[in-house]
């Protein structure tokens, strides 16, 4: 039995679709329809039901899976036990919150391509929604979430940590020297994430509770142009504390002492249980411990 067809056979149940397939794979799709058949031809047995143009697994289809994903996990972990670990090399696939870039990719990033110069990266910014679906759908192969907490047991959580998030002003502002209830903010002109993105949906929903809403007057997804911005009093924001703390030690800008108002926000990198965890899945892993989390986060 050729490994390359239940690999293709993977990638064709978890995308639900011939056409993702021969992109993610990069094979032409007549190529996908031909190793499908083989396998079918193969083991005497349909694996789809194509409908029109949908598809979906068969009883024996399902049955199959569950092998293939054994047979491909002993394959790549063969693979792994003959492996140089100076030889490191693969591509990996991470989706994570487009504030967290930054702090992921400056300064050490050099030190991680030194030491593993053959793994190559495809970093996917999304929603959090967007992000778990593209794991349960195999189209990544870890994500970094900036969210509410996840328990998930379909998951496996590589490390996590509550993060500060605060109302932040520029430091000459008023607002800077007085305590506040988020009611004295709502006049405000505000600056913020785009709406329904992580730590701005958490606020919005808290707000809701209370049936209130800012409309803000700019809506940037890049929270590095946000925080000069609020520097300059255009406008205050609402942002986590790995954005804004070096503003704050350098006095450019301040927390707002707001006494009613607090959310719970949550780092987290996870992968799929079903994933299994590769030599270069396991250093992007381990980088992203060393850039995103703080000594004493708790591992899972």
């Amino acid at each position: 039995m050729d490994n390359k067809n239940l690999i293709t056979f993977i990638h064709v149940a978890e995308l639900n679709s011939f056409t993702k397939a021969a992109e993610a794979l990069g094979y032409s799709q007549s190529t996908i329809s031909f190793q499908i058949k083989q396998l079918e031809t193969e083991l005497n047995s349909q694996l789809f039901e194509r409908i029109n143009h949908t598809i979906a697994l068969t009883e024996k289809g399902r049955e199959v899976l569950k092998y293939a994903h054994q047979i491909n996990k002993l394959t790549q972990e063969l693979q792994k036990s003959i492996q140089d670990d100076d030889m490191v090399k693969g591509h990996v696939r991470l989706a994570m919150a487009d504030s967290l870039c930054n702090s992921m990719f400056q300064e050490r990033f050099l030190d991680f391509r030194t030491r593993y110069p053959d793994i190559t990266l495809k970093i996917i910014t999304a929603g959090t929604d967007e992000m778990f679906r593209l794991m349960n759908h195999n189209e990544v192969d870890a994500i970094l979430t900036l969210d509410s907490h996840t328990y998930n047991t379909e998951y496996v959580t590589v490390r996590e940590e509550q993060i500060g998030v605060h109302f932040v002003a520029g430091a000459a502002n008023p607002l800077c020297r007085r305590k506040l209830s988020v009611q004295d903010l709502l006049p405000m002109p505000f600056i913020l994430t785009e709406k329904g993105m992580s730590y701005r949906r958490l606020m919005d929903e808290k707000l809701a509770e209370r049936s209130l809403e800012i409309q803000p007057v700019l809506e940037l997804g890049n929270t590095s142009l946000i925080c000069p911005l609020v520097e300059q009093e255009v406008g205050i924001s609402f942002l986590p504390d790995y954005v804004t703390e070096a503003y704050v030690s350098q006095g450019r800008l301040c927390y707002l002492d707001v006494s009613d108002f607090e959310v719970a926000v949550w780092k987290q990198l996870l992968y799929h249980r079903s994933k299994w965890l590769s030599p270069q899945l396991e250093s992007v892993l381990s980088y992203c411990i060393s850039r995103e989390f703080a000594a004493d986060a708790p591992p899972r």
